[in-house]
Protein backbone atom coordinates (compact mmCIF):
# COMPACT_ATOMS: atom_id res chain seq x y z
CA UNK A 1 0.00 0.00 0.00
CA UNK A 2 2.82 2.43 -0.46
CA UNK A 3 1.96 4.04 -3.24
CA UNK A 4 -1.63 5.22 -1.70
CA UNK A 5 -0.95 8.91 -1.89
CA UNK A 6 -1.12 7.88 -5.82
CA UNK A 7 -4.02 6.15 -5.92
CA UNK A 8 -6.06 9.20 -4.62
CA UNK A 9 -5.15 11.10 -7.38
CA UNK A 10 -5.15 8.32 -9.57
CA UNK A 11 -9.06 7.87 -8.52
CA UNK A 12 -9.92 12.08 -8.67
CA UNK A 13 -7.87 11.40 -12.80
CA UNK A 14 -10.47 8.80 -13.24
CA UNK A 15 -13.26 10.77 -11.99
CA UNK A 16 -12.44 14.09 -13.96
CA UNK A 17 -12.18 12.09 -17.07
CA UNK A 18 -16.09 10.14 -16.86
CA UNK A 19 -14.52 6.94 -14.58
CA UNK A 20 -18.24 5.97 -13.06
CA UNK A 21 -16.44 4.08 -10.33
CA UNK A 22 -14.02 6.68 -9.99
CA UNK A 23 -17.00 9.21 -9.64
CA UNK A 24 -18.48 6.91 -6.85
CA UNK A 25 -15.25 6.35 -4.70
CA UNK A 26 -14.92 10.28 -4.85
CA UNK A 27 -18.92 10.35 -3.69
CA UNK A 28 -18.74 8.36 -1.03
CA UNK A 29 -14.80 9.50 0.14
CA UNK A 30 -16.05 12.84 0.82
CA UNK A 31 -20.18 12.88 1.32
CA UNK A 32 -19.64 12.85 5.40
CA UNK A 33 -17.65 15.77 5.29
CA UNK A 34 -19.46 18.24 2.90
CA UNK A 35 -22.59 16.91 4.69
CA UNK A 36 -21.08 17.76 8.22
CA UNK A 37 -20.34 21.14 7.01
CA UNK A 38 -24.10 21.86 5.72
CA UNK A 39 -25.71 20.86 8.69
CA UNK A 40 -23.47 22.68 11.19
CA UNK A 41 -23.94 25.78 8.83
CA UNK A 42 -27.93 25.90 8.44
CA UNK A 43 -28.67 24.26 11.93
CA UNK A 44 -31.62 26.18 12.98
CA UNK A 45 -32.43 27.73 10.13
CA UNK A 46 -34.69 26.61 7.22
CA UNK A 47 -31.77 25.49 5.13
CA UNK A 48 -31.69 22.39 6.92
CA UNK A 49 -34.09 20.99 4.59
CA UNK A 50 -32.08 21.95 1.90
CA UNK A 51 -28.77 19.58 3.06
CA UNK A 52 -29.68 16.80 1.00
CA UNK A 53 -30.28 18.80 -2.44
CA UNK A 54 -27.07 21.06 -2.07
CA UNK A 55 -25.21 17.99 -1.50
CA UNK A 56 -25.75 16.49 -4.53
CA UNK A 57 -25.22 19.97 -5.97
CA UNK A 58 -21.54 20.05 -4.55
CA UNK A 59 -20.21 17.02 -6.13
CA UNK A 60 -22.10 17.88 -9.55
CA UNK A 61 -20.24 20.88 -9.76
CA UNK A 62 -17.49 18.66 -8.57
CA UNK A 63 -17.91 16.34 -11.41
CA UNK A 64 -18.84 18.81 -14.14
CA UNK A 65 -15.23 20.94 -14.09
CA UNK A 66 -14.44 22.41 -10.53
CA UNK A 67 -12.32 18.83 -10.45
CA UNK A 68 -10.27 20.07 -13.25
CA UNK A 69 -8.83 22.62 -11.45
CA UNK A 70 -8.00 20.56 -8.04
CA UNK A 71 -4.20 20.70 -8.04
CA UNK A 72 -2.18 17.66 -7.06
CA UNK A 73 0.78 19.90 -5.53
CA UNK A 74 -1.87 21.50 -3.13
CA UNK A 75 -3.38 20.47 -0.14
CA UNK A 76 -7.35 19.01 -1.24
CA UNK A 77 -8.96 19.86 1.83
CA UNK A 78 -8.81 23.78 0.94
CA UNK A 79 -10.25 23.49 -2.50
CA UNK A 80 -13.03 21.43 -1.05
CA UNK A 81 -14.05 23.48 1.48
CA UNK A 82 -13.96 26.18 -0.65
CA UNK A 83 -16.51 24.36 -3.19
CA UNK A 84 -19.15 23.67 -0.35
CA UNK A 85 -18.80 27.21 0.96
CA UNK A 86 -19.64 28.50 -2.60
CA UNK A 87 -21.97 25.99 -3.34
CA UNK A 88 -23.38 26.56 0.91
CA UNK A 89 -23.79 30.67 -0.46
CA UNK A 90 -25.39 29.83 -3.72
CA UNK A 91 -28.49 27.77 -2.21
CA UNK A 92 -28.58 30.97 0.45
CA UNK A 93 -28.80 33.54 -2.18
CA UNK A 94 -31.71 31.56 -3.64
CA UNK A 95 -33.28 31.22 -0.91
CA UNK A 96 -33.08 34.77 0.06
CA UNK A 97 -34.55 35.43 -3.68
CA UNK A 98 -37.49 33.11 -3.13
CA UNK A 99 -40.42 35.08 -1.68
CA UNK A 100 -42.58 31.73 -0.02
CA UNK A 101 -39.02 30.89 1.61
CA UNK A 102 -37.33 34.00 2.10
CA UNK A 103 -34.56 33.55 5.19
CA UNK A 104 -35.26 36.05 7.74
CA UNK A 105 -32.68 38.50 8.49
CA UNK A 106 -32.15 36.79 12.07
CA UNK A 107 -31.43 33.20 9.69
CA UNK A 108 -29.18 34.97 7.66
CA UNK A 109 -26.91 36.25 10.71
CA UNK A 110 -26.70 33.47 12.77
CA UNK A 111 -25.63 31.41 9.43
CA UNK A 112 -22.78 34.13 8.90
CA UNK A 113 -22.47 34.55 12.77
CA UNK A 114 -22.12 30.46 12.91
CA UNK A 115 -19.62 30.54 9.93
CA UNK A 116 -16.24 29.76 12.34
CA UNK A 117 -18.27 26.84 14.06
CA UNK A 118 -19.13 25.45 11.18
CA UNK A 119 -15.31 25.08 9.48
CA UNK A 120 -14.25 23.55 12.38
CA UNK A 121 -17.07 21.26 12.21
CA UNK A 122 -15.36 20.28 8.31
CA UNK A 123 -11.76 19.94 9.72
CA UNK A 124 -13.50 17.67 12.51
CA UNK A 125 -15.41 15.61 9.74
CA UNK A 126 -12.12 15.77 7.46
CA UNK A 127 -10.00 14.19 10.07
CA UNK A 128 -12.61 11.50 10.91
CA UNK A 129 -12.79 10.80 7.29
CA UNK A 130 -8.83 10.48 6.92
CA UNK A 131 -8.78 8.61 10.47
CA UNK A 132 -10.83 6.15 8.28
CA UNK A 133 -8.98 5.79 5.30
CA UNK A 134 -5.69 5.76 7.21
CA UNK A 135 -7.49 2.00 9.62
CA UNK A 136 -8.81 0.66 6.05
CA UNK A 137 -5.45 0.85 4.76
CA UNK A 138 -3.96 -0.55 8.10
CA UNK A 139 -6.20 -3.51 7.66
CA UNK A 140 -5.14 -3.99 4.32
CA UNK A 141 -1.59 -3.78 5.20
CA UNK A 142 -2.40 -6.71 7.54
CA UNK A 143 -3.79 -9.38 5.30
CA UNK A 144 -2.94 -12.60 5.10
CA UNK A 145 -1.04 -12.18 8.89
CA UNK A 146 -3.04 -13.13 11.81
CA UNK A 147 -0.65 -10.97 14.15
CA UNK A 148 -1.16 -7.77 12.21
CA UNK A 149 -4.84 -8.39 12.14
CA UNK A 150 -4.81 -9.04 15.94
CA UNK A 151 -3.01 -5.57 15.95
CA UNK A 152 -5.77 -4.03 13.84
CA UNK A 153 -8.44 -5.71 15.83
CA UNK A 154 -6.84 -4.76 19.40
CA UNK A 155 -6.43 -0.91 18.24
CA UNK A 156 -10.41 -1.17 17.27
CA UNK A 157 -11.46 -2.06 20.89
CA UNK A 158 -9.27 0.79 22.21
CA UNK A 159 -10.30 3.56 20.13
CA UNK A 160 -13.73 2.52 18.55
CA UNK A 161 -14.78 0.83 21.88
CA UNK A 162 -12.72 2.72 24.58
CA UNK A 163 -11.76 -0.53 25.72
CA UNK A 164 -9.21 -1.03 28.92
CA UNK A 165 -5.98 -2.84 27.89
CA UNK A 166 -6.56 -4.54 30.74
CA UNK A 167 -10.23 -5.63 29.24
CA UNK A 168 -8.49 -6.44 25.67
CA UNK A 169 -5.70 -8.58 27.41
CA UNK A 170 -8.88 -10.91 29.36
CA UNK A 171 -10.16 -10.81 25.78
CA UNK A 172 -7.19 -11.95 23.60
CA UNK A 173 -6.35 -14.24 26.43
CA UNK A 174 -2.93 -12.68 26.82
CA UNK A 175 -0.82 -10.88 29.45
CA UNK A 176 -1.74 -7.66 29.60
CA UNK A 177 2.27 -6.47 29.43
CA UNK A 178 2.49 -8.02 26.07
CA UNK A 179 -0.98 -6.59 24.60
CA UNK A 180 0.68 -3.48 25.48
CA UNK A 181 3.47 -4.00 23.41
CA UNK A 182 0.86 -5.05 20.48
CA UNK A 183 -0.77 -1.74 20.94
CA UNK A 184 2.13 0.34 21.01
CA UNK A 185 2.95 -1.71 17.85
CA UNK A 186 -0.44 -1.11 16.29
CA UNK A 187 -0.35 2.72 16.50
CA UNK A 188 3.32 2.68 14.74
CA UNK A 189 1.39 0.79 12.11
CA UNK A 190 -1.68 3.09 12.00
CA UNK A 191 0.85 5.90 11.86
CA UNK A 192 2.08 5.10 9.01
CA UNK A 193 -0.74 4.23 7.38
CA UNK A 194 -2.19 7.47 7.90
CA UNK A 195 0.82 9.72 7.14
CA UNK A 196 0.60 7.89 3.26
CA UNK A 197 -2.84 8.61 3.52
CA UNK A 198 -2.33 12.31 4.18
CA UNK A 199 0.61 12.37 1.91
CA UNK A 200 -2.32 11.75 -0.62
CA UNK A 201 -4.13 14.88 0.74
CA UNK A 202 -0.98 17.10 1.94
CA UNK A 203 1.30 17.20 -0.34
CA UNK A 204 4.76 18.75 1.03
CA UNK A 205 8.22 17.10 2.92
CA UNK A 206 7.80 14.88 5.85
CA UNK A 207 7.82 17.48 8.18
CA UNK A 208 4.61 18.92 6.63
CA UNK A 209 3.16 15.18 6.70
CA UNK A 210 3.71 14.88 9.88
CA UNK A 211 2.41 18.18 11.28
CA UNK A 212 -0.63 17.50 9.70
CA UNK A 213 -1.29 13.98 11.24
CA UNK A 214 -0.75 15.68 14.87
CA UNK A 215 -3.62 18.34 13.78
CA UNK A 216 -5.45 15.68 12.45
CA UNK A 217 -4.77 13.51 15.60
CA UNK A 218 -5.76 16.59 18.33
CA UNK A 219 -9.92 15.99 17.42
CA UNK A 220 -9.41 12.78 19.12
CA UNK A 221 -7.23 13.72 22.16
Amino acid sequence: MGDEPETVWAEIDRARRGDSEARSLFAHRYEPVVRAYLVARWRGTPLLGDVDDAVQEVFVDFLNGALERADPDRPFRPFLYGVVRIVALRTEERRSRDRAVRLESTHAGAIEADEDAASVVFDRAWAASLVREARRVQAANAAGDPAALRRVELLELRFGGGMPIREIAERFGEEPTRVHRQYGQARVEFLRALREVVRGHHPGGADDVDAECRRLLAYFA
